[in-house]
C-alpha cells in the first residue's frame, strides 16, 4: 500500500515562508525517509510459542504445520536485522508490555524491562495494563526499564498523575528525536476508560480525553518547529481509524491495545486472518495523509513501516509489511518434517514477504536466562493449599462423564459431585468472577466445563499445577448482555451436551445459580435463575436487566456452540487480556486455602437426569 499526496499548493508554498502560518514548523528544505520498527502488547510473553500454519509439502499436499512463533529474543534479532544499513530508524513499543505470563508474576516487570533494553526502544507508551499493579507497580517497572543505559522515554499525553507523585516525574507527553538533523515528534496516548475502569490506577491519577490531549501535544510540537509527528496510540485499531480525522498535524499512528494483525489478504492462505491493510491509509482533519499500523501481539511480530516525508513534513509515501517471527523447524502431527518437505515449507514462507524465519538473539537469550530459570522454579512454587480433594466433573448426574476424575471413586461417587458437578470447575468460575470484579466490574461469570482439565488433590498446590489445570492460551472477556441472553447462553451450553458437541460445554457460573432438567426441550432446560446481589442475597435474574458477564475468549467467540455470545455486538464485548490461568493463580494466592464450594454457592442447584 502506498499513500501519495498532490503537488504543494500555493498556500503550502506561502506556509514555507512563515512559521506562524504553519503552526511553527521549521524543518523545511530536506525530505526524510524514516523506517519505523514497532511492537505492541507483548504482555510478558517472552518465550517462543507455537502455531499451526497451512502449507504445502513437497508433493503439493496441504498440511497443518506446527512452527515456533515469536519469543522476545526473536524480536531483538529481527529489529537488529531490519535496522541494519538504514540511516533513520525509530524503534517503538506501543504499550502493554506487562501482565499475562509467569514472567510478570515472578519478576513484576523486571524481565520485560531487561528484554526491552536489548532492543533499546526510542519510545514506549503506557498501555492500560501498565496500571494493573497501581501507580507504584508502574513506577517499579519504569525504574527497571531505566536501570540500563537506554533510558527509553515513557510517554502518555493524556495521563496526569498527581503533581509531585513518583509517576509524574517518570512520564512525559512526548519526546523529540533527531534523525539526519531533523526533528521527529513522538507522542504517547493511553486508552482512557479501560485504564480507569478495568485496571488499577491510583484514584489521584487523571485520564484526559484522548483526542483533546493528542491535539494539544501536536500543537506543542508544531510550536517548537516539529513537522513530522508520530502518535503512539494504545487505543485500539478501530479507535485509531476514528481519531485520525479528528486531529490536525499527525502523520503516523503506531497502535496497540486491540492486538490487531494487519497485513495482506494472502496471509489467509496460511491460516492467519488480518483485520486490515498494513499500513492502513487515512487522512487527518486537514486532509493530509496519515498511515496507521499495528503489530499483532505477544512478541509474535515486528511491524516494519517505511515513511517518506517531503520537505514540508507531509507524508508522500507509506509502505511496509508485518514481519511474523517464526523458527525453522516444522512438525506435522508431532512428527518432524522430512528434509524435502521442510525445504518446501521454508520456500513458501520466505516468498510470502510477511513470515520472517529468525534465529533468536544470543544476547537477548542470555539476558532472559536467569528469569527463565526463576520462572521454571516458580512452577514448583507452592501457591496455596487445598483442604479438600477438588473433584473434576464436567456434567452432574449418573449418565454423562461419570469417570472423569483421576482421583477415582472418591470423586466419581461423591454425592455432591453427582448432584451438582465439578468442584474445581465451580471454583474456576468463582475466581474469574472475582478477577472481573477487580478489573472493570462483573456481575456473573461463566466457564465451560471442558476448559478445566485436572483434579486438584488435597494438599499443596503449585503454580505449575495451576497452569496444568488451565493450560490454554485463553484470556477473560467481559460481555454486556441481558438476563434473557444469559439464560439463552446457559441453554446453549446444556444443549451442546445433549446434542453431541460434547460434555465440555456444560456451564459453570459464578454469582449465578439455576436448575437443570435434561428432559426438557432447548429453551426450557434451565430454570429458576438467581443472581447474588451486592448484599450477598440471591434474587431472581431479571430478563430485561443488563449484566456484565466474564467468560473466556473461547466461549465468548461462540466456542462449544455458545451461539448467543456470538450475537453480542462489538460495543458490548471487551477482551480484558487477563490471562485465565494467571487469574486463577491470583485467586489461589488471595485465598491461601481452597475448600469445596458450599452447596448454596454452586451454579447447578439441582439436576434432573434423562431416563
Amino acid at each position: 500500500m502506498q499513500i501519495t499526496t498532490p503537488l504543494r499548493t500555493l498556500a503550502a508554498s506561502l506556509c514555507a515562508l512563515s512559521l506562524a502560518a504553519c503552526g511553527g514548523s521549521s524543518d523545511h528544505g530536506e525530505p526524510l525517509d524514516l523506517s519505523i520498527l514497532h511492537i505492541n502488547d507483548h504482555h510478558s510473553h517472552l518465550d517462543a510459542e507455537t502455531t499451526a500454519l497451512t502449507l504445502k509439502d513437497a508433493a503439493g499436499a496441504s498440511r497443518s504445520v506446527t512452527v515456533d512463533l515469536g519469543g522476545f529474543a526473536r524480536v531483538t534479532a529481527a529489529i537488529e536485522q531490519l535496522a541494519a544499513g538504514k540511516t533513520n530508524v525509530l524503534k517503538l513499543h506501543a504499550g502493554d508490555a506487562i501482565t499475562g505470563d509467569l514472567y510478570f508474576t515472578q519478576s513484576e516487570g523486571q524481565a520485560d524491562a531487561v528484554l526491552m533494553n536489548t532492543v533499546c526502544f526510542d519510545a514506549f507508551t503506557l498501555g492500560n495494563h501498565e496500571f494493573d499493579s497501581a501507580d507504584t507497580g508502574l513506577v517499579k517497572f519504569i525504574d527497571y526499564l531505566h536501570a540500563g543505559s537506554c533510558q527509553t522515554p515513557v510517554l502518555s499525553a493524556n495521563v496526569r498523575p498527581a503533581a509531585g507523585s513518583p509517576l509524574a516525574a517518570r512520564i512525559a507527553d512526548y519526546t523529540i528525536i533527531q534523525r539526519s538533523g531533523q526533528q521527529i515528534g513522538v507522542i504517547g496516548l493511553t486508552v482512557k476508560d479501560k485504564t480507569q475502569f478495568a485496571s488499577r490506577p491510583d484514584s489521584t491519577t487523571a485520564f484526559l480525553d484522548e483526542a483533546t490531549a493528542a491535539q494539544a501535544a501536536i500543537d506543542a510540537l508544531r510550536a517548537r518547529g516539529v513537522n513530522k509527528i508520530v502518535l503512539m496510540s494504545h487505543l485500539g485499531y478501530d479507535a485509531d481509524k476514528a481519531i485520525a480525522p479528528r486531529l490536525s498535524g499527525v502523520d503516523v499512528i503506531v497502535g496497540g491495545d486491540s492486538h490487531t494483525l494487519l497485513g495482506p489478504d494472502s496471509m489467509k492462505d496460511f491460516g492467519l486472518t488480518p483485520s486490515g491493510a498494513y499500513p492502513t491509509a487515512s487522512t487527518d482533519k486537514d486532509g493530509r495523509p496519515v498511515c496507521i499500523a499495528q503489530a499483532w501481539q505477544y512478541a509474535y511480530a515486528v511491524g516494519a513501516l517505511d515513511v517518506k516525508f517531503d520537505a514540508d513534513g507531509v507524508v508522500t509515501s507509506c509502505t511496509g509489511k508485518p514481519q511474523v517471527l517464526i523458527g525453522d523447524t516444522y512438525k506435522v502431527g508431532g512428527t518432524a518434517a522430512s528434509a524435502a518437505d521442510a525445504t518446501a515449507y521454508r520456500s513458501q514462507l520466505d516468498a510470502s514477504g510477511v513470515f520472517r524465519t529468525t534465529t533468536p538473539s544470543a544476547a537477548a537469550t542470555a539476558a532472559l536466562a536467569p528469569f527463565k530459570a526463576a520462572k521454571d522454579a516458580l512452577g514448583t512454587q507452592v501457591a496455596g493449599t487445598t483442604a479438600d480433594n477438588l473433584c473434576l466433573r464436567r456434567v452432574p448426574g449418573t449418565k454423562r462423564d461419570t469417570s472423569r476424575s483421576s482421583l477415582g471413586d472418591v470423586c466419581n461417587k461423591d454425592a455432591t459431585v453427582i448432584a451438582q458437578g465439578g468442584d474445581i470447575q465451580q471454583l474456576v468460575a468463582d475466581a474469574f468472577l472475582e478477577q472481573g470484579q477487580r478489573f472493570g466490574g462483573a456481575d456473573i461469570s461463566l466457564q465451560n466445563a471442558g476448559g478445566v482439565r485436572v483434579d486438584l488433590a488435597a494438599g499443596n498446590l503449585t503454580v505449575g499445577r495451576i497452569y496444568t489445570l488451565l493450560p490454554f492460551k485463553n484470556t477473560l472477556y467481559r460481555l454486556v448482555l441481558t438476563g434473557a441472553q444469559v439464560k439463552s447462553a446457559l441453554e446453549d451450553g446444556v444443549d451442546s451436551v445433549m446434542n453431541g458437541t460434547g460434555t465440555g460445554a456444560y456451564p459453570y457460573t459464578g454469582g449465578l445459580r439455576f436448575r437443570v432438567d435434561m428432559n426438557q426441550t432447548k429453551g426450557n432446560r434451565v430454570s429458576n435463575l438467581e443472581i447474588r446481589n451486592a448484599g450477598g442475597a440471591w434474587v431472581a435474574l431479571d430478563p430485561a436487566a443488563s449484566y456484565k458477564l466474564i467468560t473466556n475468549n473461547f466461549t465468548a467467540e461462540g466456542g462449544d456452540k455458545y451461539d448467543t455470545f456470538k450475537t453480542i455486538p462489538a460495543a458490548q464485548r471487551e477482551d480484558t487480556f487477563l490471562d485465565y490461568a494467571d487469574s486463577f493463580l491470583q485467586y489461589v494466592r488471595s485465598k491461601g486455602t481452597l475448600t469445596k464450594p458450599a452447596v448454596a454457592e454452586r451454579s447447578t442447584q439441582s439436576y434432573i437426569e434423562t431416563p
